[in-house]
């Protein structure tokens, strides 16, 4: 008889290219996030707190990295999604059992992770709207994904020209500013005080991201591409690497200098809000929609395809990375760990974190010559399928 019993995918069925764009991700996050480990980032203006090298070079952080990596983790999230549901399908499985109980592991992990290791995590949220997602994964991939772009594009420019005026019309600085008190407090807490205080700063960290004032903000600028990924699953673009690069190179050619140029805007034009709004949903977003092609074209070729193997590897273990990035991140500059918060220069701190991703990858690379999967994607799997792994 037949087993259709569903079981998570098995080595011998991953995308390449799928966990390469993963890998690569993990890297730009990790940048970003290192720069949230070390210092106060949520309550200073970046334009200020940095200054001679540390200033040039946070620059092209943000024209590059900000805001154009966590879109890739949103996208590839629906990606995922999809392909759990075609197996489900397949296997004669239900897929909305299997999804809800994945997707409430994922929760759990994420409040962990956001509560106990470092505010800025984005697994809540993804949990949160993937159960929105299973609802529209009904929807063609066409229809997904010109849903989803109008979705990310429409609002969030009607807000930016909000700003537009705004910021033409008042006679009020908009430029970003510097909240002392909050700055102060932050500092002081996370470089010397101990777990539990660091804790209780974590909270309010996170509710001022996550507060009700910027729900909406945030579904707009995830489920969309979440849809936009689960279109693109449905439409097989990246099992079809090879086939689909004139559409990738297309993406590539029109989204890298509209990405660019929407990105240069606060960082050599004017950093008010409205263009600093304009970098962080559409700029980071467009320019993601490059590096994925970028990805996807160099894995569409073998040759060019084994340069990103390392990045496959991490990729394959993405949960366990991310996790662990926090860890280590927060441990390196918080009070209970070594107490170096805001003591290193920014360059310090991105070469600290390559290093870090480096190692990572080294130890990915080992630990799959003998388990077929990381280690918290063994017990996320465990408690979504059981014993069947």
């Amino acid at each position: 008889m037949m087993e259709n019993k569903l079981h998570p995918t098995q080595s011998f069925e991953r995308i390449s290219s799928l966990d390469g764009l993963r890998g690569f991700s993990l890297l730009g996050i990790f940048l970003i996030n290192m720069m949230s480990y070390e210092s106060p980032i949520l309550y200073y203006n970046p334009q200020e707190w940095w200054h001679g090298t540390d200033q040039s070079l946070y620059k092209w952080i943000e024209l590059f990295v900000q805001a154009s990596f966590y879109p890739i983790f949103a996208m590839l999230f629906g990606y995922g999604l999809v392909l759990i549901r075609n197996r489900s399908i397949e296997k004669g499985g239900e897929f909305k059992t299997i999804a809800v109980k994945r997707l409430f592991i994922l929760l759990i992990i994420g409040i962990i992770h956001a509560f106990l290791i470092w505010s800025g995590d984005v697994l809540i949220n993804y949990a949160v709207f993937g159960f929105i997602l299973i609802f529209l994964l009904k929807l063609s991939g066409k229809s997904l994904m010109v849903i989803g772009l109008s979705l990310l594009v429409i609002p969030n420019l009607f807000f930016s020209l909000y700003l537009m005026i705004i910021t033409l019309v008042s006679s009020q600085d908009m430029s970003m500013y510097t909240d002392i008190m909050n700055l102060t407090k932050s500092m002081e807490v996370f470089s010397s005080s101990d777990y539990w205080n660091i804790t209780v700063q974590r909270f309010k960290d996170w509710k001022i991201v996550n507060g009700s004032s910027n729900v909406i903000f945030i579904l707009f600028s995830v489920v969309p591409l979440m849809m936009i990924g689960a279109g693109a699953a449905k439409r097989k673009w990246l099992q079809r690497t090879q086939g689909e690069r004139k559409k990738w190179l297309s993406i590539l050619i029109l989204s890298l200098p509209l990405g660019l140029f929407l990105k240069s805007l606060p960082v050599f034009v004017d950093s008010n809000m409205a263009f600093k709004y304009i970098e962080q949903s559409l700029g980071g977003t467009i320019l993601s929609f490059a590096y994925v092609a970028i990805i996807a074209l160099f894995m569409s070729y073998k040759w060019t395809g084994k340069l990103l193997k390392p990045f496959t590897a991490a990729g394959r273990m993405s949960l366990t990375i991310y996790i662990t990035q926090s860890i280590v991140g927060t441990f390196i500059f918080y009070g209970y760990g070594l107490g170096l918060y805001s003591k290193l220069t920014l360059g310090t701190s991105m070469l600290l974190a390559i290093g870090i991703f480096i190692i990572q990858v080294v130890l990915a690379e080992i630990w799959f010559m003998k388990f077929k999967f990381g280690p918290l994607e063994k017990i996320w799997r465990y408690f979504t399928y059981g014993k069947n792994i």
